[in-house]
């Protein structure tokens, strides 16, 4: 039996996206559950899953619940989504989840967490064939991440065809990527793409 995702309305089947380079992704869209970055492992980056679960909650304080995330750096960026977005979460469960039980201990995260809680809130999904990093800032901004191209080639390698990156992410020289790279300076745009 394959493994599955589960969200507030559907269950999708999970698929690794090469043998050689086993990664749980959703095949078919579902809200907050799409959202892969490419965190760095030893000398390349590995491509990971980052789930998030919005749900009204029936509690006076809210749950803020990660697995393999920072639970402060959650709650830090649901405030930044809050301030320069205007989307209030203050009544909802927050849960997210790095596939897989890997623990991802850097602000590349960061975007891509915000944009699945979003997606996972709206009950919109971001297409499957996108890839995000970023670190979001206090001020709303998007910032740099070590290892930018490194982790545009690696995704592309695996069929990815859209990137949400940094600007200062965004490839100075010409590489040969059959993907379309959207640099992102500051959180409304990256809503924007939602």
């Amino acid at each position: 039996m394959p493994a599955t995702c589960g969200t507030a309305n559907s269950i999708v089947p999970l698929r690794a996206l090469d043998p050689a380079h086993p990664v749980a992704v959703a095949v078919t869209p579902a809200a907050g559950t799409v959202l892969v970055i490419a965190a760095p492992q030893g000398s390349r980056p590995l491509l990971v899953e980052v789930q998030a679960l919005v749900d009204r909650s029936p509690l006076a304080m809210p749950r803020r619940v990660t697995l393999g995330l920072e639970s402060n750096r959650l709650a830090m960026l649901l405030a930044v989504l809050h301030r320069h977005a205007g989307v209030a979460l203050g009544d909802q469960d927050v849960f997210a989840n790095v596939v897989g039980g890997m623990r991802i201990q850097e602000t590349a995260a960061d975007l891509p967490l915000l944009l699945a809680a979003l997606s996972s809130f709206r009950g919109r999904p971001l297409a499957s064939d996108t890839v995000v990093f970023g670190e979001v800032g206090l001020a709303g901004e998007i910032r740099p991440v070590q290892g930018g191209e490194e982790r545009l080639v690696e995704a592309a390698k695996h069929g990815f065809k859209r990137a949400l990156v940094p600007a200062a992410n965004k490839p100075r020289r010409a590489l040969k990527l059959e993907m379309n790279v959207s640099p992102i300076g500051r959180l409304e745009q990256a809503l924007a793409e939602l």
